[in-house]
């Protein structure tokens, strides 16, 4: 149960915040949470100060990430694994932040001259949903690296998003639109011995 005593002293509790300085999330460039780490800067009014760092997954980040206390990851609440991040890294990582910010326009897209109805699909865990159910998943890191499976012809169609299918000169099938989404930024320090 949480007291008037512990609202108190969790609300004159300094907030680590403001000695963020690099924001660590998933890569390649063209994810959805390299845009929200940018947006997360730009919304404290550090464009162009904060770094962005990409990574393969989530959970390779927290295993290079320093511990300095200027680090933080940026995760949104459909991750896979999220809990998992989090309680299986309480000494080390906190969430203190978290905000509402749509994603890039999902798109279900294919190779220029591609099938209007692809037979595999590259797709990131979280937006899996919106594969076709005439489609073969496979399963890939990001969004954006579904596009460039895509690109390479390692799948017929990828789930990603417009940004990234862009980038790699696919043909967007459908749209999905964008989606509203809870990311969440995880500050990350040395436990106090």
């Amino acid at each position: 149960m949480v007291t008037p005593e512990r609202l108190r002293v969790n609300s004159l509790s300094p907030s680590p915040i403001g000695e963020i300085r690099q924001l660590h999330t998933l890569g390649p460039t063209g994810t959805n949470l390299e845009a929200a780490a940018h947006e997360w800067f730009r919304r404290r009014g550090l464009e162009g100060e904060g770094r962005v760092t990409l990574h393969a997954t989530l959970e390779y980040a927290m295993e290079t990430v320093p511990r300095n206390g200027e680090h933080a990851l940026v995760a949104c609440a459909v991750y896979p694994d999220l809990h998992t991040l989090v309680f299986g890294n309480l000494r080390v990582c906190r969430m203190v932040d978290s905000f509402v910010w749509p994603t890039h326009e999902m798109v279900l897209a294919v190779a220029p001259g591609g099938r209007a109805e692809p037979r595999t699909v590259a797709t990131h865990p979280a937006p899996a949903g919106l594969v076709p159910p005439s489609s073969e998943r496979q399963l890939v890191t990001s969004n954006a690296q579904a596009a460039i499976d895509c690109a390479d012809g390692k799948a017929e169609g990828c789930v990603t998003t417009v940004v990234a299918a862009k980038a790699h000169g696919l043909r967007v099938l459908h749209s999905f639109g964008e989606v509203p989404m809870v990311y969440t930024v995880h500050h990350v320090r040395e436990a106090a011995p």
